[in-house]
């Protein structure tokens, strides 16, 4: 009787890894590729170990990590936002110059209600009107970039509250505060997108919009959901960011919708969605973080940067592809 228990724990066990390897296959390769990224940087220069350094990329993977969060829903639907960098700006600089009037309270409430509103914005345009993701969020960062500049004419914002500094520099157990801020998110949301209703219609929708629809998922509200919740990281990304510096810049987050979306896809999300995971994409962050910090330690041309960032997505893209077929 020892024996057959046994034998079944072990047949489970088996079926529990082969069930992990197949839906997770993509995210161990990249997470493979990762380490030897992480090897080689370390090979070439010593301080990329470096406590200091770490630390640093750690910060560095913050913001980016937790806007990835969002653009993963988002992409999971078959959509796209390119509008995630100037989300963090409008938001943040319309909360410092309430935070300058009315008090820091009011201020990081208007940080936080700002992201949420241009989020819902977005997600009625693409659900709603039935706009194209790509043109919707392009004009909308095109809007938000620009009145970030008519607001305070250009000028950056300093002089904050030594209270809104907490999120940037209070630290728990030694390790600074955002470092469990960023990994509590990532768990909070695999686990929305693996056990809730509203994670599964997000494959659903971006696997077969027709076929969920039919199904009885409501579309329109779960499109605009996924654009929401991005609203709201973008504008909580830009509360820790500015934070931590000490000021509010017109440019935050500028070039980020980029990285983010190079983080998703490195992480083995399909563009076409109903793919991915947040798994993959806390490795494609983490991923595009260190490759950037290796590239500044080896003293590599900022010029050729964006070429090497390039050059990853293309070859993330067709490793998926292969090993998605095989």
């Amino acid at each position: 009787m020892t024996e057959s228990v046994a034998e079944l724990e072990k047949r489970q066990a088996n079926l529990l890894l082969k069930k992990c390897r197949s839906e997770y296959s993509v995210e161990i390769v990249m997470f493979l590729v990762f380490i030897l990224l992480c090897t080689v940087i370390s090979l070439i220069s010593p301080n990329f170990l470096s406590s200091r350094n770490v630390r640093n990329i750690f910060w560095q993977a913050t913001t980016m990590g937790i806007i990835a969060i969002g653009q993963t829903l988002i992409i999971l639907t078959a959509g796209i936002d390119l509008s995630v960098g100037g989300i963090m700006a409008i938001s943040a600089m319309l909360g410092g110059v309430v935070m300058s009037q009315f008090g820091l309270g009011m201020g990081i409430a208007t940080v936080l209600l700002c992201g949420l509103a241009v989020g819902i914005i977005n997600g009625i345009l693409v659900a709603y009107a039935r706009l194209a993701p790509f043109i919707v969020t392009l004009g909308t960062l095109s809007i938000t970039q620009s009145l970030t500049y008519v607001i305070t004419d250009g000028s950056s914002i300093t002089g904050l509250p030594t209270g809104y500094r907490f999120f940037g520099y209070q630290k728990l157990l030694g390790l600074p505060l955002y470092n469990y801020i960023l990994i509590g998110l990532f768990i909070i949301g695999h686990i929305m997108l693996k056990k809730t209703k509203l994670g599964r219609f997000f494959y659903a929708i971006g696997s077969n919009e027709e076929a969920a629809r039919l199904a009885g998922v409501n579309i329109k509200f779960n499109k605009l959901m996924a654009y929401a919740i991005t609203g709201v990281l973008c504008s909580f990304a830009a509360l820790i960011l500015t934070s931590r510096l000490g000021a509010i810049d017109p440019d935050t987050g500028s070039g980020i919708e980029l990285d983010t979306i190079a983080a998703v896809v490195i992480g083995g999300a399909s563009m076409s969605g109903g793919k991915g995971s947040l798994v993959g994409t806390l490795i494609g962050v983490f991923f595009i973080t260190v490759l950037h910090n290796g590239l500044n330690l080896t003293g590599v041309s900022p010029f050729w940067q964006g070429s090497a960032v390039g050059s990853v997505i293309i070859i993330s893209v067709l490793l998926d592809g292969v090993i998605r077929r095989r």
